[in-house]
């Protein structure tokens, strides 16, 4: 299997339902990085068949924005159906619920290496964004984010908290104390399997409450996470703003580079910049900053 292609970051992946053709040219005008346009939750059960011929229409039409499509889970009676209709030209990755175990990622890789064999798209093209949203799989997280496909199929791991509560029998606070180890399991597991970090659940407590937002965004990148699914356009510039680096990480990432590559050339491996040690793991965290999106 080659060398696994770079991961596009995702700071804010804005959610909008499939059946709103109208809320999704909005979502599309949007600076998120993604829109995911949903078949599942946000569409009522009489209105998912004729909803997926209409997003695979949509998709054409979006230009360059990166689109996800959330489709029902890979054993529910829409599933199949769904990943067959919504698989185009257009599309960059499908979102899919309630994946539990490293078999479901096995299936849904067969069948989407399938649909894209079937529609002429090259295979491996198509990413699978897994969302883990149960405490089964929250305890699989590792074995999951482990699975290798060929060809070499990208996908990090996303966090469902609605979904986990129910499981678990809990409320979700403000705190987000009940979502610490989900959250650390599922980025621990990310790092462990070689992917990208995830991606975080949405806030979902308050949408006015920007403060709370705030905090919440702060929690999941002290975890580790790259960035957060939205479920209101007003969620997402924030979440573009605090998962991104400020100016100063920027510059001092690239006097860190530089510093580090003349020291390199001349035989140094570990050096001292502004009285912090600086060696490879430092140097690559600076890289991997300079990659992230919205910088110049």
């Amino acid at each position: 299997m080659g060398e696994k292609r770079e991961f596009a970051w995702l700071r804010s992946a804005l959610f909008v339902p499939g059946n709103r053709p109208d809320r999704i040219e909005k979502a599309v005008q949007t600076n998120a990085d993604a829109v995911i346009i949903d078949l599942e939750d946000a569409v009522p059960l009489s209105q998912k068949v004729e909803t997926r011929k209409r997003v695979r229409e949509k998709i054409a039409t979006c230009g360059g924005k990166k689109i996800i499509v959330r489709v029902n889970a890979l054993h529910s009676e829409f599933g199949l159906d769904d990943f067959k209709e919504v698989i185009s030209n257009g599309l960059s990755g499908v979102m899919v619920p309630k994946v539990e175990t490293p078999s479901d990622i096995r299936q849904i890789d067969a069948i989407v290496t399938e649909v894209e064999k079937k529609v002429g798209i090259e295979p491996g093209s198509i990413f699978i964004l897994p969302l883990i949203e149960s405490a089964l799989a929250v305890e699989n997280a590792f074995a999951i984010a482990s699975v290798k496909t060929e060809p070499d199929r990208f996908f990090s791991l996303s966090f469902g908290a609605a979904d986990f509560a129910l499981d678990m029998g809990i409320a979700i606070t403000l705190s987000g104390e009940e979502l610490i180890y989900p959250r650390a399991r599922l980025a621990v597991a990310c790092r462990a399997a070689g992917l990208a970090p995830p991606v975080d659940t949405p806030f979902m407590i308050d949408l006015k409450d920007r403060q709370a937002l705030e905090a919440d965004i702060r929690r999941a990148i002290r975890f580790g996470f790259q960035g957060k699914l939205c479920i209101h356009p007003n969620q997402v510039e924030i979440c573009n703003q605090l998962f991104s680096p400020t100016e100063e990480e920027v510059a001092y990432a690239r006097k860190v580079i530089d510093t580090f590559e003349k020291a390199e050339a001349e035989g140094v491996a570990a050096i001292q910049l502004e009285g912090k040690f600086i060696d490879y793991p430092v140097v690559e965290r600076c890289r991997r900053i300079l990659k992230m999106p919205g910088l110049k």
